[in-house]
């Protein structure tokens, strides 16, 4: 699986990587994890390095699912409105210095719990807007590792309520040079997005780096806010 030990942005806003380590060289622990804590320095929801899942036909079934969830969630969530609970608990910020128009408070044991099996009451991350005296709860985000089949995560969350989204065709710069690279090239947002083009300039390409994800924000009214993303 894939290690991400490092992702922050720059005084500019833009990410830089760092300590990267080969496919399947660690557990199904860090890898879910570093796919949370990656979320918070950058976001990206369009553009070449986006997979989503594709919509399904709703089913009865289906929307019982996903407003289980919810109800489950809302519930879970009642005490970390306080964002100083939520640190307590566990849920560390990640990259707070940057400025995001979301924070992921994430928790590893809930990260690491995801790569098997998932639990409503316990999602891996805590999404907070910023507010001038702190953060203000928005929703959560729970995670899935990469390997994990469409019926997998269909089963977690239905696809036709959800889009689970990936961040793929990944080109990071060559090993000694992240410090010096060109990020509008590199990276999550870069413009390189084919192992041939990566190949060229050195660089290490992935056609999967971090796990599946799906955000979900339980105090929306209707369920097109509380599944969109």
């Amino acid at each position: 699986m894939l290690i991400l030990s490092c992702v922050r942005g720059d005084k500019a806003g833009n990410v830089k990587m760092s300590d990267l380590q080969d496919h399947d060289a660690e557990s199904a622990h860090q890898h879910t994890m570093d796919a949370a804590e990656s979320m918070a320095a950058q976001h990206h929801h369009a553009g070449p390095h986006m997979k989503w899942t594709q919509k399904r036909t709703q089913s009865p079934q289906d929307l019982k699912r996903a407003d289980e969830i919810v109800q489950t969630l809302r519930e879970a969530l009642k005490p970390y409105r306080d964002y100083r609970v939520a640190q307590k608990d566990g849920y560390q910020p990640s990259a707070p210095q940057n400025a995001q128009p979301r924070y992921h408070f994430t928790k590893k044991w809930y990260g690491f719990k995801a790569a098997f099996s998932v639990n409503p009451s316990q999602p891996t991350s805590l999404l907070y807007k910023r507010t001038p005296g702190g953060y203000e709860l928005t929703g959560a985000m729970f995670t899935a590792r990469k390997d994990v089949t469409e019926g997998q995560l269909n089963e977690r969350v239905p696809f036709s309520v959800a889009q689970w989204h990936a961040h793929v065709d990944i080109c990071l710069p060559p090993r000694g040079e992240v410090g010096m690279a060109d990020w509008t090239r590199f990276g999550l947002k870069g413009s390189i997005a084919t192992k041939e083009e990566c190949d060229k300039v050195g660089g290490r390409f992935y056609p999967q780096i971090f796990g599946w994800m799906v955000h979900v924000y339980p105090f929306e009214e209707t369920p097109e806010k509380i599944w969109t993303h």
